[in-house]
């Protein structure tokens, strides 16, 4: 296959449950086979082509950062066909605006499962969209692949999970902040669902590990008046500052610590929802030397990779990064593709049965489907961002984690779900 080289191993108000079943029972031909499922939505299999949904943020606070996912979202698309497509079936990607907002996302999530009858929709960012539109998959009982990192604590039958949870990503940066003896922390986020869950979860590690939380404050998501909360940030005498805040106030954030006199030096920031792209639009000379924890990045070494970015450049530009949310994007599209192909079937509930251990050899590492929790096993890595706008990683967890969206295997953890 193009792209990755392959080994074997998820309402609108006024509508109600039984006026939607009614409604869809008049779709034409259809897949679904899933006798249980009497409001599931039938997705349309009839044609030479199936309908993809790609739902993301193409406008709005969110767009610095969902543009690129949708991009990386259609490239996979675009190899996939290019390779004969799905069970001989060109994919006919459908994008929606979810325009940063949460109620639009969730109309627009409805609008590809009923009036489009996607076999599949890929999207989302910010876990308030996910929450959006999480019922109104549950409630047609279509699969949504979820590409970016989250605050965990969740499990949803019909939503695979591609990007890190807790214990992939937060967990280890702060296992590593420790280590570097940063133990002094002060927590900035944007104020809704993951960097208020996040911090809930910082905080019990913290207490638990012997570090402090000296101060946390949130922005409204979008927020571009940073003053008082770096202000707050200098006088606290944290030794570093765990940032959660999204979208574009990561620009306004930045510009404001560096005119602070705070540096990566006096008080590193280790941001969590910083990538490549975001990098580019805030600015090297207001991030270098700062860190980040991901799962990717445009410099992990590996044949896989070098090929996912120079077919990202080729289809967008030499200039475009790529970045962790996009590649688990990227790899969302293939994991549904390999789940789909070993189930002989675009049915939701074959291609829920077949998807343990779907494995690639992806451009981040060997990832691995573990179907009891639908997330992904991964690698965590700690990165530096260089003056070249690039990010080096400086630490990795040396083998894929396994995923544990709710904690279970750290005792620090009871009580947070």
């Amino acid at each position: 296959m193009s792209g990755l080289s392959i080994s074997r191993r998820g309402l609108l108000a006024g509508i109600s449950a039984a006026g939607a079943a009614a409604a869809l029972s008049a779709c034409g031909a259809k897949t679904g086979s899933d006798a249980s499922s009497d409001s599931a939505a039938k997705a349309d299999t009839s044609g030479s082509t199936v309908k993809v949904g790609l739902l993301n943020s193409l406008s709005g606070t969110m767009a610095i950062s969902e543009v690129t996912v949708h991009n990386s979202l259609l490239l996979a698309v675009k190899e996939i066909n290019a390779a004969g497509g799905v069970l001989g079936k060109k994919l006919n990607p459908i994008s929606q605006d979810g325009a940063s907002d949460w109620p639009t996302f969730a109309e627009k999530a409805e609008a590809l499962i009923k009036d489009d009858k996607v076999v599949a929709t890929f999207g989302c960012w910010t876990s308030s969209s996910r929450k959006a539109v999480k019922p109104v998959f549950e409630r047609y009982k279509s699969l949504l692949f979820y590409p970016v990192q989250y605050e965990g604590l969740e499990e949803s039958p019909y939503i695979f999970y591609t990007g890190a949870t807790t214990n992939q990503q937060i967990v280890p940066a702060l296992d590593y902040l420790k280590k570097q003896g940063l133990t002094k922390l002060y927590l900035v986020g944007s104020d809704y669902v993951f960097p208020r869950t996040a911090n809930k979860i910082i905080k019990a590690y913290a207490k638990a590990k012997g570090m402090t939380v000296v101060g946390e404050d949130y922005a409204p998501l979008g927020s571009t008046e940073f003053g008082t909360i770096v202000n707050k940030v200098k006088d606290s005498g944290a030794d570093a500052v765990f940032n959660t805040l999204n979208g574009d106030s990561n620009v306004a954030f930045f510009k404001e610590y560096k005119s602070s006199g705070l540096t990566a030096k006096s008080m590193p920031v280790l941001s969590v929802s910083i990538a490549e792209e975001e990098v580019k639009s805030i600015g090297t000379q207001y991030l270098e030397d700062q860190l980040t924890a991901w799962n990717y990045y445009e410099t992990t070494p590996g044949a896989a990779n070098t090929k996912f970015v120079a077919a990202y450049q080729a289809e967008y530009g030499k200039d475009k990064p790529t970045s962790d949310p996009m590649e688990a994007a990227y790899i969302s599209v293939y994991l549904w593709k390999e789940m789909v192909e070993k189930a002989g079937s675009f049915d939701v509930a074959k291609v829920k049965a077949a998807s343990d251990g779907i494995e690639l050899d992806a451009p981040e590492g060997k990832v691995t489907v573990d179907g009891a929790t639908q997330h992904v096993y991964k690698t965590a890595r700690i990165g530096k961002v260089g003056a070249d706008g690039l990010i080096t990683e400086v630490w990795n967890s040396g083998k894929p984690i396994k995923p544990d969206p709710y904690l279970k295997g750290y005792d620090w953890a009871s009580g947070l779900s």
